[in-house]
């Protein structure tokens, strides 16, 4: 029986539901603009929380987009369309919101306390500042500089070119025009700045290798393998679109090197990725995985308490590639190392205090390096070198569809822990 307009128990009825439905659609927008890795486990969560406080949720999903349903018990609903840009900027918030999805779900946590939470994450300051972020990303490509060339004078231009990147970078957190082409713009400045100063020399490496670690910031090679995944695990739609825009993005990026090239007045033809003669130290290439961990640390805002699980995460992801890349090829090594790097992930994300899967798992999709093998094979193309411009890009798929088939069958082979709504796929 209905009750009437009024009612006292009628009103509390509504604004218990419009509390929950609130809460849920915050909640899906905050997952939503923190998906860039990946959206398969927003409707498990949205879904399981909202069961959690009584209401029924669905979930519809495309990569900036969800459509939420929330019904109540009876019968009542209401349809939200909910719009975010997916980023990796902020991995705090992902980590903060993981315990109060679990306590929500476990009922320790109702609507308002819920609701209480989810606003404090969302207001609270980001957990470095900005100086620590630029420092960040020089460190971050430094770790990654000598997997592109093992030379002290690639390690010396990316100090220069990263720390270049790492301005636009930041100064993008507070110009939000900059920050819509911050990719084009980036490889424009280093390809200027790498092509003025550091590529006359041959013996030195190709101009493409020398600019690659300064940009690795920018190479969606995460949004790659990212969008490979959910296509393996059936989100097909969700994947579709995120390959279309980390296509477009690597495309962005060659353009910028181009860009470069005729402001300079150097002949595409210059744009080759031959890499120059090893001189570093056994030991520094070793050591430059913990300055890449802590470069990731800093530069994509991840809490420290979680330094140690992603630097053993890193090193191993590394050590399973390079030995079953002597065995088996690069593939299947690369095929290899995402098995392992998501069954170790998704048995170390359980625990509500422990790292989400999403922010394990990061890490190890940059040392996989697909990103670089896109750019890589663009601009050697764009430079006139068609065999290896297009063997970069043949290598780019197979490599991407390893990494996209190994993550599902790492996060396959682990049993799906009950009650609570991690890991996903």
């Amino acid at each position: 029986m209905a009750r009437p307009v009024g009612d006292p128990q009628a009103a509390d009825g509504d604004a218990g539901f419009d509390r929950v439905a609130g809460f849920l659609t915050r909640l899906t927008r905050l997952l939503l603009r923190t998906s860039g890795e990946g959206s398969e486990l927003i409707a498990r969560e949205v879904t399981a929380a909202g069961r959690a406080l009584g209401a029924e949720v669905s979930v519809l999903l495309v990569m900036d987009t969800a459509t939420l349903t929330v019904t109540a018990p009876d019968g009542r609903a209401r349809t939200v369309i909910v719009h975010a840009a997916p980023e990796v900027a902020r991995l705090d918030r992902i980590a903060a919101v993981k315990p109060l999805v679990a306590d929500v779900v476990a009922g320790r946590a109702g609507p308002a306390e819920a609701d209480a939470r989810l606003a404090r994450i969302e207001a609270a300051p980001a957990p470095y500042p900005w100086w620590l972020k630029l420092v960040g990303i020089v460190l971050f490509s430094l770790g990654f500089a000598p997997l592109m060339q093992p030379t002290w004078y690639e390690l010396g231009t990316t100090a220069v070119l990263a720390t270049l990147a790492a301005v636009l970078a930041v100064a993008s957190d507070r110009v939000p025009r900059l920050a819509r082409v911050l990719p084009l713009v980036a490889s424009l400045a280093v390809s200027v700045v790498t092509l003025g100063l550091f590529a006359g020399d041959p013996a030195h490496g190709g101009p493409v290798l020398l600019m690659l670690p300064a940009l690795f910031f920018f190479v969606p090679g995460d949004y790659l393998s990212a969008a490979a995944a959910e296509l393996g695990a059936g989100l097909i739609t969700t994947g579709a679109v995120r390959l279309v825009y980390a296509a477009f993005l690597l495309v962005q990026l060659c353009v910028g090197v181009l860009l470069g090239a005729y402001a300079t007045g150097t002949s595409t033809t210059a744009l080759f990725d031959t890499a120059a003669t090893t001189d570093l130290p056994r030991w520094l290439l070793f050591a430059s995985w913990t300055v890449f961990t802590v470069g990731t640390l800093l530069a994509f805002a991840i809490p420290r308490r979680f330094f140690w699980p992603l630097l053993a995460l890193v090193y191993l992801t590394v050590a399973v590639q390079s030995a079953a890349t002597k065995l088996i090829g690069e593939t299947g090594g690369t095929f290899v190392a995402a098995v392992v790097l998501a069954a170790v992930a998704t048995l170390a994300s359980r625990g509500p205090e422990r790292a989400p899967r999403l922010l394990l798992v990061l890490p190890g999709f940059f040392t996989l390096t697909v990103g670089s093998l896109g750019m890589r094979g663009l601009t050697t193309l764009a430079g006139g070198h068609v065999v290896d411009g297009f063997s970069d890009l043949l290598e780019l798929v197979l490599v991407v569809t390893a990494i996209a088939v190994g993550l599902v069958l790492g996060a396959t082979l682990v049993p799906e822990r009950k009650g609570g709504p991690e890991p996903g796929p």
